[in-house]
């Protein structure tokens, strides 16, 4: 076993040697600008037009209605922010989950201030919308909802098919944040009739700094960035080439290794459940079931997360502290919170998410190194004693 075992993949995954390979030569002497004429140009603007038809192929989608962008909160963003101010002056209402990412939720509050009033429903203890309280908040002047298909902290997977359905029918659109979701659950634009879905290339095994945003054909949207027109005038910017190159890669080999992955994933995942079920006071959040192949998330009484995901560095394991994008502000998860958690228990939680490469041998060492570092800080936390005691 090679030291560090990287078990946060949920914050981002390594890249892919195979798309590694297919993005070196961009990053090289081949460096055309897609918008220019010459061959250098056409050769880069043919390699973004393949990375698109790619993408659109993981989600079953035309290649017409993906764009690329900077990432996942990007992508949220203009979506969010996008659908609301391309809607008539009567539409000025928004509903959200109280579990969405950062970026979506964020993307609300910008809403709140332009003078939108946002509905945010709730969810159940595993974190799951209920469909009938989300059709009592749309409204006739619901401009937009908006709803994580799959939860990018505890990993509960929402009824967005369910819910997408009812948007249909009220005639409101849906947009769906599945960077998560993206080569872990089959995607279908097809069958589940969302407005818009966000993706990210480093959560796939593609580069950071690039994703796509999947716009259903006829969905009107306004622009974030203006310029040179790039995008169908919707994202303009010289396209990162070398990037949209690694997200195609990605998203195709994510396509065909699908199954294989989820497979290889929720075998060590029920291994890492399994494990540390069998230590008192752990806790697995987020619905047992409706939840991602790779994702484990924990409640460890008597233990702080920073402390036990810094012991665990020092043993040579990498976990997350809850999410990596929120983790920052210290501050208790509002995920967490929405789903009826305590604020202190709230500060307990990690999230050990596995990827396509970790191993069996990596997930008994792991659960090895869990078991010592959570009884080593239980021994040195007071609170924790004295509460056993």
């Amino acid at each position: 076993m090679t030291y560090p075992v990287y078990l946060d993949n949920a914050a981002t995954t390594p890249v892919d040697p195979r798309v590694l390979e297919a993005m070196l030569p961009h990053l090289g002497r081949r460096r055309g600008n897609p918008s220019s004429l010459h061959a250098s140009g056409a050769a880069a603007r043919e390699a973004v037009e393949e990375a698109r038809e790619q993408v659109a192929e993981l989600i079953g989608a035309s290649p017409e209605e993906i764009l690329f962008t900077s990432g996942g909160t990007e992508s949220d963003n203009l979506a969010v922010l996008g659908l609301a101010r391309a809607a008539s002056p009567e539409q000025r209402h928004a509903v959200v989950s109280r579990v969405e990412h950062a970026a979506v939720r964020e993307s609300a509050q910008r809403l709140e201030s332009e003078g939108f009033e946002v509905t945010r429903v709730g969810v159940d203890a595993d974190g799951i919308v209920n469909p009938a309280e989300f059709a009592n908040a749309l409204r006739p002047e619901t401009a937009l909802a908006a709803v994580v298909w799959a939860n990018n902290e505890v990993g509960t997977v929402e009824p967005i098919e369910e819910l997408a359905e009812i948007c249909a029918e009220r005639g409101v659109a849906l947009h769906a944040d599945a960077v998560q979701a993206a080569g872990r659950l089959s995607l279908d634009v097809g069958k589940v009739p969302v407005s818009t879905l966000a993706l990210s290339g480093h959560k796939l095994y593609g580069p950071q700094g690039v994703g796509a945003l999947y716009v259903r054909e006829g969905v009107s949207l306004e622009p974030l960035l203006f310029g040179g027109g790039q995008e169908r005038g919707l994202r303009s910017g010289t396209e990162n080439v070398a990037g949209t190159v690694g997200l195609g890669a990605a998203a195709r080999l994510a396509r065909e290794e699908l199954e294989e992955r989820v497979r290889h994933e929720k075998g060590l995942r029920d291994r890492i459940l399994a494990g540390v079920a069998e230590i008192p006071g752990v806790r697995v959040n987020g619905h047992l079931d409706r939840r991602l192949s790779n994702n484990a998330h924990l409640t460890v009484e008597g233990v702080e997360a920073e402390g036990l995901v810094l012991f665990l560095d020092a043993l040579g394991f990498e976990i997350g502290s809850g999410s990596a994008c929120a983790s920052g502000g210290h501050k208790a998860s509002p995920v967490l919170l929405a789903m009826g958690g305590d604020e202190r228990e709230a500060f307990s939680t990690v999230r050990v998410t596995v990827g396509k490469d970790n191993t069996a041998e990596e997930v008994e060492g792991f659960l090895e190194a869990f078991s010592m570092a959570t009884a080593r800080l239980r021994e040195m936390s007071p609170l924790y004693t004295r509460a056993e005691g």
